[in-house]
């Protein structure tokens, strides 16, 4: 798995963008300097954010979404494997230290 989050991503699952491992993962999403937490889909190319419009939906139960332009940067909340395994490691010293 890179490091580098995908350029264009969905949480909607019949979207072609959709990818439930790098969801599961844990993205961060910074818009124009602000950390966003409502964002339905992003591209970093192309500078936009959907995000969900109230409580709003469509006739076929999906939320109503509107588009918001400008500069995007999106992060991986957790570091993967590498950093689970060296949390892990991490921890089995701590605990051998509190034993001795």
């Amino acid at each position: 798995m890179t490091d580098t989050p995908p350029d264009h991503l969905s949480i909607d699952p019949s979207s072609p963008y959709f990818d439930q491992p790098t969801l599961e993962r844990g993205i961060g999403i910074r818009f124009k300097g602000q950390e966003r937490n409502d964002v339905e889909e992003y591209s970093i190319s192309e500078g936009w954010i959907r995000v969900a419009l109230g409580k709003k939906v469509d006739r076929h139960g999906r939320p109503l979404t509107i588009k918001l332009s400008g500069p995007v940067e999106a992060y991986f909340q957790t570091g993967g494997e590498q950093a689970d395994d060296a949390e892990a490691t991490g921890k089995d010293e701590a605990e051998k230290s509190d034993q001795v």
